[in-house]
């Protein structure tokens, strides 16, 4: 058994019966959608026509949601459907980042990842699922797609189909008959806030979440803090995005189209918590990193106050680190199934024990040093080393398992992740030596490792940046950085104060000035793990 759909886009009508009919057979809650129609208009008047898409969960064969799942709420069942468990469900939202089709959707009632699952409770009793029995013009075909005698294969075996996104290599099972391109490729078709006959300026779901740390950007009263977190808005940024690409789709040839009905946006997903996360994470690995390194290889010589402060100082940052990942799940209660359920492929499992053993090779190291157990100290100086630097570099892994951003399938992500650390726990330690002067940093070193960390990083961002993305939606969120709405943020925030003044701060050699460096450095990193975090996520994935 292999079971999969066909949309039959040439009976289509678009009457949404299929979608009222799976919120009634699934009780799910306003405002998200296991299933849903999109309308696109294409041409212009009066040569216009419309189109009609019904959109879900694809089903994958090679399903990224399964694989970057930590505690395997999500999982492929023999016969081909992806399916959920909500009692395991964290809420750590990586299946809406890894999904290419946008089917995921945190349910605003429970908190927990839902998506169509084909309706297992009636096909395990022989019914097909509810959106295929009410179609009333027989578009949505479902079965076994392996078996020859049932409509759905013969139908693959005779009709041209399309899949949507078929460069992420998922294998969908769900295939299109006289499917769009302008329908299938969400940025081709410019998106507003206002419908034929609705207003969606509003967010659901985990959108609303995303709005908790204050009043909407720009709104009076808000801080500039909470301003700077949000920004841009949402569904502005989208609606102006998807223009400018539907524009610069009619210049190349494509028809000009435009979307008249869809599904609110469920806005930012991953929002400053996995951004301060990512900050916090590079400090707490390189402040240990740059004197554990620098002594094992003779360059410095660490005495023991040197090395018990960078320790403690990267234990407190790593409790921030916890303290942000735990926060940033929707079912905080229930963060200890990554470590007692854990599904070993995904990276967030596999973050979550490096950053555990960090934290407790780093706890049992300091308590050796202060009980003067030297052996077992010195003993633990390189796998503490070695666990830095995973802990440093592991987040570029999870994000490049997020299959549905493209920005984030970058290669030169996990050198930047390691670089980061080094400029942040550099940038760290020098702060810390100006204020606890006592302790014998090897300022010169610091000094040393942050101008040429900066240097490394300036060289990378422009790799990343001036190089051609092999996708479209990654050369797409690249020019939002540089020449769109984070445009601003990226020249005088991360090139100018954070790369560009700290540099020439550094050269003056000043005490004072070097602090200052080392401040902006911080901040820098943290606009650009900000930036890199947030805008990938407002291109639209249906």
């Amino acid at each position: 058994m292999n079971y999969g759909f066909i949309i039959d886009n040439r009976k289509c009508i678009g009457c949404h019966a299929c979608t009222v009919a799976c919120k009634a057979e699934h009780n799910v809650p306003l405002g998200v959608n296991r299933t849903w129609v999109k309308y696109i208009e294409k041409g212009q008047y009066p040569h216009t026509r419309r189109l009609f898409t019904v959109t879900r969960c694809n089903h994958c064969a090679d399903a990224p949601c399964v694989e970057i799942c930590p505690v395997t709420a999500l999982y492929t069942r023999p016969d081909g459907i992806v399916d959920f468990n909500n009692d395991r469900c964290i809420g750590c939202k990586a299946c809406t980042q890894a999904c290419p089709y946008d089917a995921l959707y945190i349910d605003p009632d429970l908190h927990t990842a839902a998506k169509c699952n084909y309706c297992t409770h009636r096909i395990e009793t022989g019914l097909e699922p509810a959106c295929v029995i009410v179609c009333p013009v027989h578009a949505i075909i479902s079965g076994d797609i392996d078996n020859p005698s049932t409509e759905i294969a013969q139908l693959l075996a005779s009709e041209p189909v399309q899949v949507r996104k078929p460069e992420k290599n998922t294998r969908p099972h769900l295939f299109y008959v006289g499917g769009d391109e302008a329908a299938l490729t969400p940025t081709l078709a410019s998106r507003d806030s206002d419908y034929m006959w609705s207003s969606q300026s509003g967010k659901v779901g985990h959108g609303l979440k995303s709005d908790s740390v204050g009043g909407a950007g720009g709104e009076e009263g808000a801080s500039f803090v909470t301003t700077l977190l949000k920004y841009p808005e949402n569904l502005s940024a989208i609606g102006e995005s998807t223009a400018q690409f539907a524009n610069e789709s009619t210049e190349i040839g494509i028809e000009k189209s435009r979307r008249a009905y869809d599904v609110p946006s469920e806005g930012v997903m991953w929002g400053w918590e996995v951004a301060a996360y990512v900050w916090t994470k590079a400090i707490a690995a390189g402040a240990v990193l740059v004197p554990f390194l620098a002594a094992a290889l003779g360059l410095s010589n660490q005495d023991s106050a040197v090395g018990l402060t960078s320790v403690i100082f990267a234990i407190c940052f790593l409790g921030f680190t916890g303290a942000l990942l735990v926060i940033d799940l929707d079912r905080p209660e229930r963060f200890f199934y990554v470590l007692i359920r854990p599904q070993w492929r995904s990276w967030l499992t596999r973050g979550a024990y490096i950053i555990t053993i960090y934290g407790f090779l780093l706890s049992i190291w300091a308590l050796a040093d202060v009980v003067g157990l030297d052996t077992i100290r010195d003993w633990l100086h390189w796998p503490i080393i070695i666990f830095a630097g995973l802990t440093a570099i592991y987040t570029g892994f999870l994000f490049a398992q997020a299959k549905g951003r493209d920005f984030w399938q970058d290669s030169t992500i996990v050198l930047q992740m390691l670089v980061h650390a080094f400029s942040a726990g550099t940038a760290g330690l020098l702060l810390l030596s100006t204020i606890l002067p006592v302790i014998g940093f090897d300022r010169p070193l610091l000094h040393e490792t942050l101008l040429w960390s900066l240097m490394v990083s300036a060289l990378l961002l422009i790799f990343e940046l001036w190089t051609v993305h092999p996708t479209l939606d990654g050369e797409r969120t690249k020019r939002s950085i540089t020449r769109g709405v984070f445009a601003p943020l990226f020249w005088l925030g991360i090139a100018g104060a954070g790369l560009l003044v700290p540099m020439l701060l550094l050269a003056t050699g000043s005490p004072v000035l070097v602090a200052i460096a080392a401040l902006l450095t911080l901040g820098g990193l943290f606009l650009h793990e900000h930036i890199w975090v947030r805008a990938p996520q407002l291109l639209p994935l249906s």
